[in-house]
């Protein structure tokens, strides 16, 4: 029989409420798949929420088994523009012994996320930081691409600008043949092709790629390739696919 999250409710630290890192889906996909039952539970009872995005969180909620009804569980949204004293306010109830969720859009909430002020700011108080067990699309592409897993790099996104984006590409390769480390790194959907497509232009064509499509959804897809055999087939499918690129020098 699983424990009841109302009985884990307070924390031990002086009375302190515990802030609860709850991961979201990646896609498309049942949530039994991805979060296991406890941490649906927890997520279910909570009434009060930092998140990336409302509407994704209810979209989110609507998947755990709710105590409270829906429109009474408060979202308060955080973006790289909240000021500290907003986040200070949201996070009060933990003072009174209140437990918080904290959620992304997608995967693990505080990793390339803005949570990870809230998160900082819990610490600094004194109160309970619980990080629950879900889908983390760097660990699982991580785990299926073959690169080293023990000398790794995120570098959240790369830019834009496609002179720049070649010109970091190249760095992040002669740092990746320099310390023999796998580099990690994420693109917005719709220029995930645009992505692609300069990773085959200007990395060597014995270094690695792994392209990770939609982790844990349907639409699954994770093939470890060198640039010069990639140039060798048609391009992979990735526009409007939350996609994570890695690739190690040799």
């Amino acid at each position: 029989m699983l424990p009841d999250p109302k009985q884990t409710r307070r924390s031990p630290q002086g009375g302190l409420g515990t802030l609860h890192l709850i991961p979201v889906g990646l896609g498309e996909a049942p949530i039994d798949q991805w979060l296991p039952v406890q941490a649906q539970s927890q997520a279910g009872h909570l009434k009060t929420y930092i998140v990336e995005n409302a509407k994704v969180a209810r979209a989110f909620l609507k998947l755990t088994p709710l105590v409270h009804p829906l429109q009474e569980v408060t979202l308060h949204e955080l973006n790289t523009r909240t000021e500290d004293t907003s986040l200070a306010q949201w996070l009060a109830p933990l003072k009174t012994g209140q437990d918080i969720g904290l959620v992304s859009d997608a995967g693990c909430p505080a990793v390339a996320d803005p949570g990870a002020r809230a998160v900082a700011l819990a610490h600094q108080w004194g109160a309970t930081v619980k990080p629950w067990v879900g889908p983390s699309s760097i660990l699982l592409g991580l785990m299926a691409s073959g690169l080293d897993g023990q000398r790794f790099a995120f570098h959240g996104y790369a830019p834009v600008e496609p002179a720049e984006r070649a010109k970091q590409l190249k760095a992040w390769e002669q740092l990746s043949a320099k310390l023999k480390q796998s580099q990690l790194f994420i693109e917005t959907p719709y220029r995930n092709q645009a992505m692609f497509s300069s990773l085959t232009e200007h990395l060597k064509g014995n270094t690695r790629l792994c392209v990770a499509r939609s982790v844990t959804t349907q639409d699954e897809w994770i093939r470890t390739l060198t640039i010069a055999q990639w140039k060798t087939q048609p391009a992979p499918v990735l526009d409007k696919h939350p996609t994570l690129f890695l690739f190690q020098a040799a």
